[in-house]
C-alpha cells in the first residue's frame, strides 16, 4: 500500500525514490517493537482485549515521515477500557502531548525526558528504558541529536544535552510500559535491518553479495524488512553475512519484552502491556508542526489515575496549534481536567 500510494506523487521525477522509511511493525500487549514476522512464521490471530501498537515509516526523496499508534481491540464508548491497558495507553498519549509543547526552538531534549518520567510515573507506569526518539535529515532516520527516556545513571552520563532549533525535523517516539520497563530480548529471530555506509567489506558468499545489492538498489539506508525480498531463503542466508560485518545495522529483540505469540496464553502471561505513540514534527518559526499522527479516543480509556504535576497540567491544557492559541486561551479553565486526565485542548476543542 505503501509504495502504491507513493507511487502515485512526483511521476515525473523518474529519478526520485520514495516509498517505505520503516517497514510496518504491528506489536501485540507486551511486546514492545520491531515485530515484523517473514510470511513463513506462523500467524497470530488478533482477538478482543489486544493491546495493538502499529508503527510505519514512509519518505519521499529522503524525507522521513515516521508514525506509531496504539489501541485496544474492540474498545467503544459503550464498552471502554479500563485498568492496566487503559493506565499505560493514557499516560502513553499525553507523554506525546507534552512532547509536541516541549519539542521546540530553544527547549532542551532533558526537558521532554523529565516530563515523560513525571507523566508515566502519574499513571504508575514507566516509560521503556533508554529508547531513544531521534532528529530527523534527508536520508538519514538517526540523526545525531535525540531524546531519550528513562535512562539509566550510565545513559545519563553517556547520552548527549540538545537543544531544539527552527527547521530541524523529529521523529517523537514515545513507548511506555504498566511494569518497570526493562526491555529483555525475546530470543526472535530479526528481521528488520538498516545499512550502515559508514561501513565496507568484501563479501564472500554470492548470496551475500546479490542480497546486498538488491538492499542497496532498493532500500539505500533506509530501514527494511527480510519479509520484502521474494526469496526469503536466500534473504535469510545473505544477511548473516552482511551483519557480521556490520553493513546492516539489526532491529532486533534487545528492545522487546515479547514472548512467542503461540500459545495465548504464553504471550499473554507476563501480565504487563506496553503503549506505543510516535509523530514527526517539523520546528517551523511560529511553532512546532506535527505532520503525522493516528486517531485517538480518549473517552475509549477509562483510567483512575491522572497527572498530578501542576507545571505538566498547565502544559496539557495549553494549545499546540501554531495559529489558534489566543483564540483557545479562554477555554483554559475548562481544559484543565481532561488536559489531566487523557484529553488535550485540542482533542476536547473538537469535541465542542
Amino acid at each position: 500500500m505503501i509504495m502504491e500510494e507513493t507511487g502515485k506523487i512526483f511521476k515525473k521525477e523518474k529519478e526520485m525514490k520514495k516509498g517505505i522509511a520503516f517497514p510496518t511493525s504491528i506489536s501485540v500487549n507486551n511486546c514492545v517493537c520491531h515485530f515484523s514476522p517473514l510470511k513463513s512464521d506462523q500467524d497470530y490471530i488478533l482477538k478482543d482485549g489486544d493491546l495493538v501498537k502499529i508503527d510505519l515509516g514512509v519518505h519521499v526523496d529522503g524525507f522521513i515521515a515516521n508514525v506509531a499508534h496504539s489501541f485496544v481491540i474492540d474498545a467503544s464508548k459503550e464498552n471502554p477500557v479500563s485498568g492496566r491497558k487503559a493506565d499505560v495507553i493514557k499516560a502513553a498519549h499525553l507523554c506525546a502531548e507534552a512532547a509536541l509543547r516541549l519539542v521546540k526552538p530553544g527547549n532542551q531534549n532533558t526537558q521532554v525526558t523529565d516530563a515523560w518520567n513525571k507523566i508515566a510515573h502519574s499513571f504508575h507506569c514507566t516509560p521503556i528504558e533508554g529508547m531513544l526518539s531521534h532528529q530527523l535529515k534527508q536520508h538519514v532516520i538517526d540523526g545525531e541529536k535525540t531524546i531519550i527516556q528513562n535512562p539509566t545513571d550510565q545513559q545519563k552520563k553517556d547520552h548527549e544535552k540538545a537543544e531544539f532549533e527552527v527547521h530541524e525535523v523529529y521523529a517523537v517516539d514515545v513507548l511506555v510500559s504498566s511494569g518497570e520497563g526493562k526491555a529483555k530480548d525475546a530470543g526472535q529471530r530479526t528481521t528488520i535491518y538498516k545499512r550502515d555506509p559508514s561501513k565496507q567489506y568484501g563479501l564472500k558468499m554470492k548470496t551475500s553479495r546479490a542480497f546486498f545489492s538488491e538492499v542497496e538498489r532498493r532500500f539505500d539506508t533506509m530501514p527494511f524488512t527480510l519479509r520484502a525480498f521474494e526469496d526469503e531463503k536466500k534473504a535469510r542466508m545473505g544477511v548473516v553475512e552482511c551483519a557480521k560485518h556490520e553493513l546492516l545495522q539489526p532491529f532486533n529483540g534487545a528492545v522487546t519484552t515479547c514472548t512467542p505469540p503461540h500459545p495465548a496464553s504464553a504471550f499473554l502471561s507476563a501480565g504487563e502491556f506496553v503503549a506505543q505513540f510516535k509523530f514527526t514534527v517539523l520546528l517551523m518559526p511560529n511553532g512546532p508542526m506535527r505532520i503525522t499522527s493516528g486517531p485517538f479516543e480518549p473517552e475509549l480509556y477509562k483510567s483512575e489515575f491522572e497527572v498530578q504535576d501542576g507545571e505538566l497540567k498547565a502544559l496539557l491544557q495549553s494549545s499546540a496549534s501554531r495559529k489558534t492559541q489566543k483564540k483557545k486561551k479562554k477555554k483554559a479553565s475548562k481544559n484543565a481536567e481532561n488536559a489531566t486526565t487523557g484529553e488535550t485542548a485540542e482533542e476536547n476543542e473538537a469535541g465542542d
